[in-house]
């Protein structure tokens, strides 16, 4: 388990630096290890490394018919994208007797196999939300195209930021193992790190590893 330590400990030393270089505060990133298909021991590795109780957050594509789990589990929501989700979500956090917080997805590229509410229609999504007494938007998230390197996310990056100037939205959920830094140098406060923290994932039944 020495290997998460470590991991985590060159993660947050690239997230100081990212955000020094950014005229940022490290304190102002806060980093989601992201642990699908990780060893359930290897997650309360990493959360004993920490040494505090630690928030937990659903990052993947929720739907509907799972909405009472997914309030029920976890305390942010990154994955909001539609208004069916978020009525669901507010009538299951109303029967709670608290709300649940979420980012609101955005497909920033328009890719068809991604979720996400397209960048025209997010005021109308946020328009809507505001109506429910039980979901608490926190901010925007996204999920850029892949590039052949990091420096190729950057212009998404910098539209999620835009689109959350425009309406007020300061958390913006941005950047992954291979492109965190540059997400915080165009302002993400969430970045979402699974390999860097928790090493390669297993290769999937059926598969061999190196095969996608």
């Amino acid at each position: 388990m020495q290997d998460i330590r470590a991991n985590l400990q060159r993660v947050l030393e690239r997230v100081a630096r990212a955000a020094e270089r950014a005229g940022r505060r490290a304190e102002d990133v806060r980093l989601i290890a992201v642990s699908k298909t990780v060893e359930a021991e290897r997650i309360a590795q990493a959360v004993a490394e920490l040494g505090r109780p630690v928030p937990w957050h659903l990052v993947g594509q929720l739907q509907t018919n799972k909405a009472k789990e997914a309030v029920d589990l976890f305390d942010v929501i990154h994955s909001l994208d539609r208004l069916d989700l978020a009525r669901e979500l507010d009538k299951r956090a109303r029967g709670r007797g608290r709300p649940v917080e979420a980012l609101v997805q955005v497909n920033v590229a328009g890719e068809g196999q991604k979720g996400g509410v397209a960048p025209d229609g997010l005021g109308a999504l946020l328009d809507a939300v505001a109506g429910l007494g039980h979901v608490r938007v926190r901010g925007l998230m996204a999920i850029p195209p892949e590039a052949p390197d990091a420096e190729g996310a950057r212009p998404w990056f910098r539209a999620l930021r835009k689109l959350g100037e425009r309406h007020g939205l300061a958390e913006l959920s941005m950047g992954m193992s291979g492109d965190f830094e540059v997400a915080i140098e165009e302002g993400a406060t969430l970045v979402r790190v699974g390999t860097a923290v928790f090493g390669p994932r297993p290769p999937r039944p059926g598969k061999e590893p190196g095969q996608r």
